[in-house]
Parts: structure tokens; C-alpha cells; sequence
């Protein structure tokens, strides 16, 4: 046991205990969590500081608004329900066309209207929020994702995790939706992880409930043939959250739609540690060299970005 924790330790891999404690506790201010833990509010925050984000098509708070849903939806063929303050992707439902008077879901199930309406209903009551506390329901537009990520991805949207410190990008991957997961990009549920060369976008490793994966499971796509474009003014974005939240230390999640472009879809002030294991890299190594005052300081998200792609990239 010794041997292996001092090989992970020679390797960077940072454990949950040095999360907690050391990153999370010492650069996370907890007076700022609420701006990430509510999405509604993360959303707002963003658009004041001009970060692009899905459109918020309405919003409902009460038990007795249910009924406005009808009207929120009416005449629209796709859209997202989301629960404000859920985690882990539970309780996010979404509708990609209609049929007749039902509505088709991303994994071509169907539903009827009252049943979208129980659903809302539970989000309201605090069934998928964290603590169980009432929260509040979003309804977003649909994502149309960049069809240059088609093939790596299963019934549902990818996204990329960026992992950002002190302002600066320092480990990226992209969560792909497949079959198991039922469309969505959460990798407790099986979806595949995949790392990202944090200087070009290019995946490299693949992992799938904690194993190593080159193809897609239902796709059978080659994971290292993956390249995520608009490379850079994702990786910009993931640097401008530091400004938007002020937290030393959190995971950005962005999508690539096909035609807006780089989107902000949520921020996470306790981002996991899978991906170390996606990337088969330690975050250790890049975070202590910002530590060490080794990455210039008063930078602009612009710098930052540049100097993540050029000299943290080879870390």
C-alpha cells in the first residue's frame, strides 16, 4: 500500500483528502458556493459578465405554477428541464420532438404532458436538489451540439470539464453520453471520459467506469480521433469563470453548440477527480507550479488562457 501511494504521489495524482482540505478549503471561500451551486444563479452571474449560456426560456418556483408549464412549452418541439440546485445530471429532462400530443425524449421514450408535469412537480419539492431542499425549475433551449462531435457521443450532448486554478485552465476532458447513461454526459452513469490536450483539444485516453476505453461503446468511434474545435475560445472561457466566481479552485462544464458556439453550462465549486484518471495524469504537478509562483501574475483571461496552451500544456 505504501508503495503505490508514494507511485500515485510520484505521478501527481492528487487524493480527495488534498482536495478537500488543501484546495477546496483554502482557495474556495464558502460564502461563494452558492454561485455555482445554484445553477439559476450561476446563469444570471453569467450573463452579467457577458459568458455565453443556454437560452433560459422560463422558470418555475411554486407547486401552484405547475399549471404554467403548459404555456412555458406550448408550441415548442425540444427543451431542457432542469432542477436549479440538482447535481450529478439526476432530474434534468430532455425533450427532443413531439409526437403526436407527447413528447420524445433524448433515448426515443415518450411521455406524456402529465407526466412532465409530475416531474416538474418532484424538482419542485426537492426530490433531485442537494439536502433535498425545495428548489426551483429551469426551462433551457435545447443544446444542438456540433455535429463534428456526432459520432463520439450517444442520445445525448458531451461536455468538457475543465478543471481551472487561480484563473488558470490546467486540466481539460470531454464526458460523452452513451446508451448506459441514457443520454447524459455523467460518468457514474457510464459515460466516457476522455482527456484532452489541454494545448490542441485532441483526445488522448479514454476511460469508462474507471477502465480504459478506445472506442465509443454504441458508436464504436475511435476516442483518440477526437479533436474538440474552437479550441482556444473554450479554453478562454473556462478562464474568464475565475473572474465571474472568484473560487481558486473549480470545475467549468462547457458545451459546443453548432451555432453559438462555446457555452457555459455549469460550474462546480468540489469538481471530481476522474479526471486524472481520464488524462492518466496527476493534477498535482500543474496546480504546484501556480502555487510556486511560477505562472505570472495580474493576468487577463486572454493571458492566462495563452500561457495554460503554451506552458502548462508540457507540464
Amino acid at each position: 500500500m505504501f508503495e503505490l501511494t508514494r507511485q500515485l504521489q510520484d505521478r501527481g495524482v492528487m487524493g480527495l483528502n488534498s482536495r478537500n482540505v488543501h484546495y477546496i478549503g483554502q482557495y474556495n471561500p464558502r460564502h461563494l458556493f452558492p454561485l455555482v451551486d445554484d445553477k439559476l444563479k450561476t446563469k444570471i452571474l453569467a450573463q452579467k459578465a457577458g459568458v455565453q449560456v443556454p437560452e433560459l426560456i422560463g422558470t418555475i418556483e411554486y407547486q401552484h405554477d405547475v399549471k404554467e408549464l403548459d404555456q412555458i412549452v406550448a408550441g415548442l418541439d425540444n427543451f431542457v428541464i432542469k432542477p436549479s440546485k440538482g447535481s450529478g445530471g439526476k432530474g434534468i429532462l430532455v425533450i427532443v420532438g413531439r409526437d403526436g400530443d407527447r413528447f420524445v425524449k433524448a433515448n426515443g421514450d415518450t411521455i406524456a404532458l402529465p407526466e412532465v408535469r409530475r416531474h416538474v412537480s418532484n424538482i419542485l419539492g426537492g426530490l433531485f436538489s442537494l439536502g433535498g431542499r425545495r428548489d426551483i425549475v429551469m426551462i433551457e433551449s435545447l443544446i444542438l451540439f456540433d455535429p463534428s462531435l456526432s459520432q463520439f457521443s450517444y442520445e445525448g450532448v458531451p461536455d468538457i470539464r475543465f478543471i481551472v486554478f487561480q484563473g488558470f485552465p490546467v486540466m481539460a476532458m470531454i464526458r460523452l453520453a452513451t446508451h448506459d447513461s441514457q443520454g447524459k454526459a455523467n460518468l457514474h452513469q457510464g459515460a466516457v471520459g476522455v482527456g484532452l490536450d489541454l494545448a490542441t483539444g485532441k483526445g488522448s485516453n479514454g476511460v469508462r467506469f474507471d477502465r480504459p476505453i478506445e472506442s465509443h461503446p454504441d458508436t464504436n468511434a475511435k476516442l483518440a480521433d477526437l479533436e474538440v474545435s474552437h479550441w482556444a475560445e473554450m479554453v478562454e472561457l473556462s478562464a474568464k469563470c475565475y473572474d465571474m466566481t472568484e473560487l481558486g479552485y473549480l470545475g467549468a462544464d462547457i458545451v459546443l453548440d453548432e451555432k453559438r458556439g462555446p457555452l457555459l453550462l455549469e460550474l462546480n465549486a468540489r469538481p471530481g477527480l476522474a479526471i486524472q484518471i481520464a488524462n492518466m495524469s496527476g493534477l498535482l504537478r500543474r496546480l504546484r507550479y501556480i502555487e510556486d509562483g511560477k505562472a505570472p501574475a495580474q493576468l487577463s483571461a486572454q493571458e492566462r488562457t495563452r500561457f495554460a496552451m503554451d506552458v502548462l500544456a508540457k507540464i
